[in-house]
């Protein structure tokens, strides 16, 4: 992996086959685990996902996508 200039930041560019095992899509956030001069170990934060199935089970609305609405959440 390459790591390039992003505004003031470092990005890293992920490898296909490591976004394919992990489902990550745009927008998803990744934990740093474990950092060594030579390794990092990061995990997917599924916070949202575990929120939204709490939610479910509970017979709470929730849209399809279980993206939050503040206007929606303000008006129950």
């Amino acid at each position: 992996m390459q790591v390039s200039k992003r505004g003031n930041s470092l990005a890293v560019r992920l490898p296909k086959a490591l976004v394919e095992d992990l489902e990550l899509k745009p927008g998803d956030k990744l934990d740093v685990v474990f950092a060594a001069s030579e390794r990092i170990a990061a995990v997917k934060d599924d916070r949202r996902a575990a929120a939204v199935e709490r939610m479910r089970k509970r017979a709470w609305p929730v849209s399809e996508n279980g993206a939050f609405h503040r206007n929606e959440a303000n008006a129950r």
